[in-house]
Formats: C-alpha cells, structure tokens, sequence
C-alpha cells in the first residue's frame, strides 16, 4: 500500500507501527487517506499543522470492565469502550454497538469513519462510537437491562449533552436506549438530551427509527438523478440485512417505486419474486425477533437460501448493503455487475471491500460511500439534540424534510468536492474530502494544544 505523497506514508506507516492487529481501523483509514492525496498536494499547511497525524489519532479512548449479573445470578463480565474520536466541529456523536465482533478496532474504525459522516451532514457534531462485546440475543429483557445499567454507570462518567451524545447501533435500539438513558437519569439526576433515540415519550424524535434507511434512499435517488438521470422507479433493488436500516430502505424504496425482491440476516436470504412483504418481514424481526427463514413459512412463492454473502447472486438494478462490514466482496461485486446492477449504495458502515469498491468504480457502477449515504440516521440524532436543546418536538413531516434535504447537499457535497479534486463521479473521494475539510479548517483554527 503506497501513497504518492511521503507525508501521508508516513503516518499511514506509522500507523500501522502502533496498531498493526486492528484491521478494521487500518482500513478505514487507509480508505480515507488515499483519497485525501489531492487535498494534502495542494494545501501545505495540513503538514504544517500535523492535521493528518492529529486527525488519525483518537482525542480520548476509554476502556472498562462491565460485570453484571444474569438470570441464575451468576457474575457475567463483558468489555466496554468509548471511542471519543475528534470534536472539532462539536461534541462527540455516535452509537453504542453490541455485539460479539466488538473490539477496539471495530469501534477505532466506526469512530473515524464517524468524524467525516457527521461532518457532511453540515450539522455540529464531532465523532465518536462506542460500545460491548456482549450479545443481547438470547438475553432476557432483565438480563439486557442489568447489563445496560451497568455500562452506564461507567460511561456516564464520561458523557453529557455538551461532551458526548451516544445514540443505538447494532444491538442497540429503544429497549436498551431506555435502560441507558434510565441509569444516566438517575446517577446524575438530570433530564438532558444525553442519548438519541429515546423513546417518544421522553424526548425522542418522530422519524428517527427510519431515518438511516430513508436517508439511505434519499441519497441514491439523488445520485441515480444527477449521474444517471434515473430514479427507483421501476426498479429491482436488492437490500442484505433485516434490521432497522434494512426494514426501513425497504419502505422507502418502495414507496419511491422500486421492487425489493431479496433481505437477509446472518444465517441467509429470503427471495421474494413478487416483491418483499414488509409487514411480514417487520412481524419477524421487531416484533417476534425472530430469523428471516421465517419469511417463506407465511409467504407462497418465496424462497430462503442458507448464506446470507451469495444474496448478491440475486439479479438487481440497485443494490443496498445494510448489514455488517466487509460483507460485499469482490465475488459479490462481481456477480452483482455481471447481473446488471447500475448503483450499489451502503447502509451499513464500510459494508464493501476495498476490493469490491474497486471493481464497481472500474465497471463505472454507480457508488456510494457509507459516510455519505447511511448519515440519515446520525443526522436524525442531531435534530433529536436540537428539538431537546429547545424543548420542541416536531412533527414527522418536518423532520423527514430536513433529512430529505440533509441528505441531498450531502450527495451534491460529495460530487462537488470530486469535481473540484479532479477525480469526477468519484463519491467514495468526494466524501472523504468534503467531510475531511471542514474538520481540518476547524483544526487549524483552534490551533495545537501544548
């Protein structure tokens, strides 16, 4: 892996020096790096300032033990982390992910990723993540909720509406936000909009369940439009993953007038020739919590297929990644084109392989990049924190227009910051760069700390 420029190899290969078993990070930031190489030929004054090895570096990482206590009242003890990423441009903003993958790689990655995400909304929002390698699948509500309070009872040490907003990822959605927001409540006795995601009736925000995948949509829609002159009209979409993101992307897609033929979770795909049955698919999965294989059960004519990779093997005209990282790989890129597909868009964080991100823009297959295209959901938070600051609430439709509208100068950001780089129809730069530079300006304004 080589840069042209010997500044960013520098701290590209010291980084590697000092964290050469956390893949996931490294790749994050080998992504954005590459892509800021234009940027750093043409602006001295970011080695001046040491704005790509301050940058690269997390402001404040903090580890710590989470034991807790499950049914049989034996001691269970899980790892927690908090990434506080870089607050140049606001407080520290991003999810709390639970699951078994988590590690500090997993969360460096999802932190630094977060950074240019929220910076594209064009909202106050610095970058942050966080989260647990505990599993809440096959957890009991009581269970979920003694883990919850005491993660919180460590993390509040940390947090606060003006410091650090956390907000739900994987493993993280109203019931374990609640217990969160709960346990904060009652160890620093003060009502603040310290979470997003809460519940409606203390202080969430209407639309923010959807907003990842509808932004999701809104985004693509605006791509297809302006590079393409094409829309979901008519089209097959096929979308990997049956969480929030998933469901949601499926609604929207819909009611834009596509046809979503193919979901998936961690076992495998359904197909569903007539277009999914999202109702059936919410039973399963929010109410029931139960797996996709179900689907088949309640819907003639559709198919389930164990491994949930070979879902790219469906034919498609949009493809929508929402599940995990690195789940769209090269032999998935390379069934998706050889089947047609004309724009592939990730809901999920870093869900392709550089590989795979390769392949699509050699193939000249429409692309858009997780810190673009999935920042619905963070956006959503922010005006979550703003309705709270002001003790609002805003109606659906409000706050769904201004995700429409977040979302659309995020795509025309990065196609603009492309075309000003030379490297024209180039998302995956164009939002690197348009992210990246706002935060480097405020850097250099607020000077080095000694």
């Amino acid at each position: 892996m080589a840069f042209k420029s010997s500044y960013l190899q520098r701290v590209y290969d010291g980084l590697v020096e000092r964290n050469g078993e956390q893949k996931e990070f490294l790749q994050a930031a080998y992504e954005v790096l590459e892509s800021l190489e234009p940027v750093v030929a043409q602006n001295p004054k970011l080695e001046e300032e040491g704005i790509i090895e301050r940058i690269v570096e997390p402001e404040r990482i903090i580890m710590f033990r989470v034991s807790w206590l499950d049914d049989n009242g034996k001691v269970q003890v899980n790892r927690g982390y908090r990434v506080q990423f870089n607050s140049a441009i606001g407080p520290y903003k991003g999810g709390l992910r639970l699951h078994p993958s988590v590690n500090l790689s997993v969360i460096k990655f999802l932190g630094f990723e977060q950074i240019f995400k929220n910076s594209l909304t064009g909202l106050p929002i610095g970058g942050g993540k966080g989260g647990s390698d505990f599993d809440p699948k096959g957890k009991s509500d009581r269970e979920i909720m003694r883990f919850c309070q005491s993660f919180m009872t460590e993390l509040s040490k940390h947090i606060g509406a003006d410091t650090d907003v956390p907000a739900g990822d994987i493993g993280v959605g109203g019931r374990e936000i609640g217990y969160l927001y709960g346990q904060y409540k009652r160890l620093r006795n003060e009502f603040t909009g310290v979470l997003t995601g809460k519940g409606l009736t203390y202080g969430g925000s209407l639309a923010r369940t959807e907003a990842t995948g509808y932004g999701l949509c809104y985004y693509t829609e605006e791509m297809l439009k302006c590079m393409k002159n094409e829309s979901f009209k008519g089209k097959t979409v096929v979308i990997s993953g049956s969480g929030n993101v998933a469901i949601y992307a499926n609604q929207k897609a819909t009611q834009l007038g596509g046809k979503v033929v193919a979901m998936s979770d961690s076992n495998g795909y359904i197909y569903d020739p007539n277009g999914i049955n999202l109702d059936v698919v919410k039973q399963i999965k929010e109410v029931e919590r139960g797996r996709i294989k179900e689907y088949v059960d309640r819907v003639s004519g559709a198919e389930y297929h164990e491994g949930c990779r070979n879902i790219w093997t469906v034919k498609c005209d949009i493809a929508l990644p929402c599940a995990t990282q690195n789940e769209l790989d090269e032999d998935g890129a390379k069934a998706l084109i050889a089947n047609g597909v004309m724009a592939v868009a990730e809901g999920a964080n870093m869900p392709s392989t550089p590989e795979a991100v390769t392949l699509f823009q050699s193939k000249g297959i429409l692309f858009a990049p997780a810190k673009a295209s999935n920042a619905g959901g963070v956006a959503t938070s922010a005006l979550e924190m703003s309705q709270n600051s002001e003790r609002l609430h805003w109606s659906f439709d409000e706050v769904d227009g201004k995700l429409h509208d977040i979302m659309v100068n995020i795509f025309h950001a990065c196609d603009d910051a492309a075309k000003k780089y030379g490297c024209e129809g180039n998302l995956v730069a164009g939002a690197n760069i348009a992210g990246f530079e706002k935060v480097a300006d405020a850097m250099i304004a607020q000077g080095v700390a000694y």
